[in-house]
């Protein structure tokens, strides 16, 4: 059985910030470290929005100690994302695009190879001191398996980021549940676990038009990953609002403990596995992690103390 890490998806949430962080933990760089004395892992989401600066990703690296493991959100053009033209990299923006509501449409071919190029090369560092655990290629709900002619195409698709991302750890989040339909499912884990992808289980609100992924869990690499992303129907679908807003939801103990057997399950079946907090309003996220790694106990999730902090270069 392999190891659990538990952790949140982001540690830089405005509202986490204000909730979780003592009030002399107030830079960036204490932030960083207060976190990675609580916990082992992270996801950083804001690549997602922007290719971060390789020197951005240096000091992640300094702030953290050995063996600590970051997930890092591909960027929103990779997996078919409309992005803010603003925010760009210098080098993308000599290629021709389209632009409507301010938002990046119609990427062509050059332009995502090398938002790829570009994106594989600022996490650089932390493969480099052994911190990359998988980059999370979190498709939009509009990347369906609906019908032959769709799925062709997304499945060349998710084999071509397979191919970009190379030796990297992919980590696959639907967002459509099309793909484990009773009638696909089988067959999607199947075509991950042929390229070792990791399937990533989510756990989600369900409504009654079944638009949301179902709680699955599965092993389709020697990874299993988990995200959970809260139960909060009103807000899950809502536009304009931020995405701490949009996952605002704080679980119970009766809910972390529907997950218990799934994650142990999970473990089971791989030599690591990773659960992740997406609801990072307020202290929810690293409470609720911190919860579930009660529950799972020491036999799975090892403890995290914060004997390290010496170890750390306190001046960057």
């Amino acid at each position: 059985m392999g190891r659990v890490h538990v952790g949140t998806c982001s540690w830089a949430d405005r509202t986490m910030i204000e909730a979780w962080y003592p009030p002399d933990v107030s830079t960036p760089a204490a932030r960083l470290r207060h976190y990675a004395q609580r916990f082992d892992t992270v996801e950083a989401d804001a690549p997602f929005y922007a290719i971060p600066d390789r020197r951005v990703v240096e000091n992640w690296t300094r702030r953290t100690p050995e063996g600590f493991v970051f997930h890092v959100k591909a960027f929103g053009m990779m997996t078919q994302h409309a992005v803010d033209e603003r925010a760009l990299h210098p080098e993308l923006r000599e290629y021709p695009h389209e632009v409507e509501r301010g938002r990046v449409k119609r990427p062509s071919q050059e332009m995502v190879d090398l938002a790829f190029d570009l994106f594989c090369d600022s996490i650089e560092p932390l493969e480099r001191e052994g911190k990359l655990g998988g980059v999370l290629m979190q498709f939009p709900p509009f990347f369906t398996a609906l019908d032959d002619a769709v799925l062709e195409d997304n499945l060349a698709y998710i084999d071509y980021a397979r191919g970009r991302l190379g030796k990297r750890r992919m980590l696959v989040e639907f967002r459509h549940p099309s793909w484990v339909s009773p009638e696909r499912v089988r067959d999607t884990l199947r075509f991950l676990s042929d390229r070792d992808i990791t399937y990533v289980g989510v756990d989600a609100p369900q409504f009654p038009t079944h638009t949301t992924m179902p709680p699955l869990v599965a092993a389709t690499s020697r990874v299993g990953y988990v995200r959970l992303h809260g139960r909060n129907r009103d807000t899950y679908f809502a536009r304009n609002v931020s995405a701490a807003d949009r996952f605002d939801y704080l679980y119970g103990q009766d809910e972390l403990e529907e997950w218990v057997p799934r994650v142990r399950e999970l473990a089971e079946q791989t030599d690591v596995t990773y659960v992740m907090f997406n609801n990072c309003k307020y202290d929810y996220a690293p409470r609720n992690a911190r919860e579930l790694a009660d529950i799972l106990g020491p036999e799975l999730v090892k403890p995290v103390t914060g004997e390290h902090e010496q170890q750390l270069d306190l001046d960057i």
